[in-house]
């Protein structure tokens, strides 16, 4: 058994089981958590007779780095082996003041998102929020061994949908957050959906304190339709009425990503639209820079239209910023995540 899918209770009540004491099992919480151990033997404070058993009771299925990929601006693209052998991936994104992790919360995708790798791939599993857990612990130390700083962001915007995903990724932000995890504040942890209604409105429910972002990509139906084949279970009515629920139980701003391709969304109609759905509750937009991918025909739009679209957007109120690229020439970019390698042997 995986210890780390234990509660601290289960887990005190495993110990009493096995003779042992009950606050023996807080300490080996604390360092599976708190520490981030992934050996019973490196245990310093446990007698090495409940090591012994701890290695014959238990297993850490502890995440480990395959193969990292290094691009010219710094960005580091990790794809990490998972206990079963599936591979995943993540990345370190280098900014000035700001070391962010993004995370992947599935082996490969459910969604087909036209413009995205993942969507590409076929679903495997969900993750365990252990495994979301390790991926934050590697990335930090990778941040703090290659650039001398910590993580001060996380994103889950990796592989997968981190909504199809909930209790997991839930499970994974509290350990990241708790303060006998890893003590990271919930602000600083980004959760991106492709849009799944009825589970944004479990996030207020929820009364979740991290941010929220949305893969919009279009304000219209049709053409998100089009895109982003979820659009036709989770309409844009049907995301404004969870969106504004969520706002109503959190009062958390959302953000919105939004992708301009040439011909598809770039014109001042799509702007508009995008400014009217804006509407609904206190929100920023992020315009993101395409990355091609092999699959798909898409191209990023020309630089005029992506300044004349985000000048209509400032003109109407909407707070919008321009996001460049991170990581192209490794596929470490937003929506270019897929497995491509075997895993090393």
């Amino acid at each position: 058994m995986d210890i780390r899918s234990l509660s601290l209770e289960a887990l005190q009540e495993r110990f009493i089981q096995m003779d042992e004491k009950s606050f023996r099992a807080k300490q080996v919480y604390e360092w599976l958590w708190k520490k981030s151990c992934v050996s019973f033997d490196e245990m310093s404070n446990i007698s090495k007779e409940l090591r012994t058993k701890l290695n014959e009771h238990f297993s850490i299925n502890n995440v480990k780095i395959n193969n990292s990929q290094f691009s010219a601006d710094k960005t580091i693209k990790n794809s990490f082996i998972l206990h079963d052998s599936h591979l995943i991936e993540g990345v370190l994104i280098p900014t000035p003041g700001r070391m962010t992790a993004c995370v992947s919360s599935q082996v490969g995708c459910s969604l087909t998102c036209k413009f995205c790798a993942t969507g590409y791939m076929e679903r495997k599993r969900n993750l365990n929020p252990d495994e979301i857990y390790d991926q934050v612990v590697l990335i930090n130390q990778q941040a703090i061994d290659n650039y001398g700083a910590p993580l001060s962001n996380i994103v889950y915007m990796g592989m997968g949908e981190p909504l199809l995903n909930y209790k997991n990724v839930m499970e994974s932000i509290y350990r990241i957050t708790a303060e006998d995890g890893l003590n990271m504040a919930a602000k600083r942890i980004t959760v991106s959906t492709a849009g799944i209604a009825k589970m944004i409105k479990k996030l207020g429910d929820d009364n979740v304190k991290f941010n929220l972002a949305l893969s919009l990509h279009a304000a219209n139906d049709e053409k998100r339709n089009t895109i982003m084949p979820i659009n036709e279970q989770n309409s844009l009515k049907a995301l404004a009425e969870a969106l504004k629920y969520y706002y109503a139980k959190t009062k958390n701003p959302v953000t919105y990503e939004y992708i301009i391709f040439d011909g598809v969304n770039d014109n001042i109609q799509d702007a508009a639209e995008l400014a009217q759905f804006c509407k609904h509750l206190p929100c920023k937009v992020n315009i993101i820079e395409y990355n091609p991918i092999a699959f798909a025909s898409f191209i990023n739009a020309g630089e005029d239209k992506v300044e004349a679209f985000a000048d209509y957007l400032r003109k109407q109120g909407v707070n919008t910023h321009l996001r460049r690229s991170r990581g192209k020439d490794i596929d470490a970019a937003c929506g270019q995540l897929a497995i491509k390698e075997n895993a090393k042997v």
